[in-house]
């Protein structure tokens, strides 16, 4: 059981496997003139966090060492570096929480999320910003309108990348969407795609308080799968939602197999697919039906370019009301209690102050 100490920089702690702790860390220093220190004031839990105190691994990213945990954050400027121009003391910001390179070619094109020099916060060896203070370059840190709060603030980093993910989709005005999974992803996927233009927009899941929320909070429509044919539900779906020849865009965030598969038969010809949850390292696809239906096919990894600045202005202009998503908020010394709720099923999101 984690216990807390007063501490100058308290931060919570993945020591190892399904085991995490608070420890005192050194106040980070500014050591880049376009640097800003950072008091961080709330920070949501994802779904790699709960991975990496689980598991203690993402695929080949390993915690070989003790690591702060946490990455969706908000914070206050306390400190501004010689050179930054853009930020002063005591503005609100939502931190994007990856510095890249800045130098090769992908960063050069615009595609940092595929830096293969990234520093993101809490992936191996990177400390993430489950703690008091942290550091950001200014160009990484988006001032927040005065009218949105800092708990919305910390959603900014799962919209954007909701943001990417639909721009992957090639979405246009009129489009029919559908989202498989509706975990915060998924549901901001549906808000995104609406606020794009879409005209239909269909939430997948398993759970039915899902769909129920799903159908609350953005989507149009919603569809529980049987335990059929990929092919089967795929038509039910497109009978029940009016859909003609297939949906224009299909957007996995769930990363399960049979939701990759319903996906591609869902689909019209020539329609857009986006695989935006990870899930087994490998899974069947029906290849034939993406050859035949010359489908365009898309990853999706984090935010790149103008992602964090839409999400930013999506919620600043009223479009997305991302507080619907917080469950409720907890103090920073119930962090662990907050990572069990979240395991177990309990909210959508769940906030964590920062120290006081």
């Amino acid at each position: 059981m984690a216990t807390q100490t007063e501490t100058k920089n308290n931060s919570f702690i993945l020591a190892g496997e399904k085991s995490v702790k608070f420890e005192d860390r050194p106040i980070p220093s500014i050591s880049d003139p376009h640097d800003v220190l950072l008091q961080v004031n709330y920070t949501g839990i994802c779904g790699s966090d709960i991975h990496y105190w689980q598991h203690g691994r993402i695929g080949h990213y390993v915690v070989k060492d003790p690591m702060v945990l946490g990455h969706e954050s908000s914070g206050t400027v306390v400190a501004v570096g010689d050179q930054v121009t853009t930020l002063k003391k005591g503005d609100r910001v939502a931190m994007e929480p990856g510095v890249c390179c800045r130098r090769c070619v992908r960063c050069k094109e615009g595609l940092y999320n595929l830096c293969l020099d990234m520093k993101f916060a809490a992936t191996p060896p990177y400390d993430g910003t489950l703690a008091k203070y942290y550091v950001l370059p200014e160009d990484f840190c988006y001032r927040l309108p005065d009218h949105v709060s800092l708990q919305e603030g910390a959603l900014m980093e799962p919209l954007a990348v909701a943001v990417h993910i639909t721009k992957q989709s090639r979405i246009r005005n009129g489009d029919s969407v559908v989202v498989f999974g509706a975990g915060p992803v998924g549901l901001l996927c549906c808000a995104v795609a609406k606020s794009f233009g879409a005209s239909k927009v269909i939430a997948v899941d398993i759970q039915q308080p899902r769909l129920d929320f799903a159908k609350e909070f953005a989507a149009t429509g919603v569809f529980m799968p049987e335990k059929v044919s990929s092919q089967e539900n795929a038509e039910r779906m497109v009978k029940e939602h009016d859909l003609g020849l297939g949906a224009d865009v299909a957007i996995d965030a769930s990363g399960a197999e049979p939701s990759v598969q319903t996906a591609m038969h869902v689909l019209r010809n020539g329609g857009s697919y986006v695989q935006g949850g990870m899930g087994r390292d490998e899974c069947t696809f029906p290849i034939m039906v993406a050859c035949l239906k010359e489908l365009k096919i898309s990853g999706s990894f984090r935010y790149s370019e103008g992602d964090y600045r839409d999400a930013v202005q999506l919620v600043g202009s009223g479009k997305i009301d991302v507080k619907k998503l917080i469950t409720r908020e907890v103090a920073f010394e119930e962090a662990e209690q907050a990572f069990e709720d979240i395991k177990a099923g309990k909210g959508i999101k769940v906030l964590i102050g920062g120290p006081k």
